[in-house]
C-alpha cells in the first residue's frame, strides 16, 4: 500500500468515525434522551462498530478501533459536539441525515479496500464493505429499541453496497490511489442522500389480501 492510499484510508475512517460519533449522539439526544455518558457511549458504538466487526471476521485481533487511540478520539469528539450542540442540531433531521450519509458513504468504501489488503475476493470486499457501513447502526438502533435504519427507512444497504463495489471495481481497474476509495463514497453519497430526498425505498413484500 502507497503511502497516499494509506493517508486516504486513515482519513476517511477518521472522517467516517467523526460522522457517526455525530450521528449516533444526535440519536440518543433525540429518540432516548439519553445523558452525557449515554450519548458517548451511542455515539462510540455507532462510530466504530462496523468496523470492529469487520476486524473481527477477518481475524484483525485486536480490532485497529482498540489499538489506535485516533478512532477512540474522533468517536469521542465527535459525540461531544453533538451532544454540547444538540439541543440546536436535532432541531434540523437534515443533518442527523446527512452525517448518517457521510458516515456509511466513507466506511462501505474503507471497509472494502482494507478486505482488498487483506487479500479476500471481490464479493467478500463488497459484503465487508456494507458491514463497515452499517454494523454501528444496528449496534445503535438496536440499543435505543428501534426497528434498525438499515432495514426499514429508505435506501440504506444498497447505496452502502453501491459504494464497496465501485471501490472495487476501480481497485480491479487500477485506478491511482485516492481514487477508488472517492469514486466509492461519493457514489455511495450520491445514491443515499436522493434516497432521502426523494423518499425513494426498497422493494417490499405484501403480505395480507391483495
Amino acid at each position: 500500500m502507497t503511502s497516499l492510499q494509506s493517508l486516504a484510508l486513515n482519513a476517511m475512517n477518521l472522517a467516517g468515525v467523526a460522522a457517526f460519533g455525530v450521528n449516533g449522539a444526535l440519536t440518543a439526544l433525540r429518540s432516548a434522551r439519553l445523558d452525557l455518558a449515554g450519548a458517548l457511549i451511542l455515539g462510540s458504538v455507532t462510530a466504530l462498530g462496523g468496523g470492529t466487526i469487520r476486524d473481527v471476521i477477518m481475524g484483525h485481533l485486536p480490532p485497529t478501533t482498540f489499538v489506535d487511540w485516533r478512532y477512540l478520539l474522533a468517536a469521542g469528539l465527535g459525540s461531544l459536539v453533538a451532544f454540547w450542540l444538540g439541543r440546536h442540531l436535532v432541531r434540523y433531521l437534515r443533518i442527523l441525515e446527512v452525517a448518517d450519509a457521510l458516515g456509511l458513504s466513507l466506511f462501505c468504501a474503507t471497509g472494502a479496500q482494507i478486505a482488498l489488503q487483506g487479500h479476500l475476493g471481490a464479493v467478500q470486499a463488497v459484503l465487508l464493505g456494507v458491514v463497515s457501513a452499517t454494523g454501528g447502526g444496528l449496534a445503535r438502533d438496536v440499543l435505543v429499541r428501534q426497528v434498525p435504519t438499515a432495514f426499514s427507512e429508505g435506501l440504506y444497504l444498497t447505496p452502502a453496497a453501491l459504494g464497496a463495489a465501485l471501490t472495487v471495481a476501480a481497485e480491479a481497474a487500477h485506478v491511482a490511489a485516492p481514487w477508488p476509495l472517492v469514486v466509492g463514497a461519493l457514489g455511495a453519497l450520491t445514491l443515499r442522500l436522493l434516497a432521502v430526498k426523494f423518499r425513494w425505498n426498497a422493494p417490499r413484500a405484501r403480505f395480507g389480501p391483495s
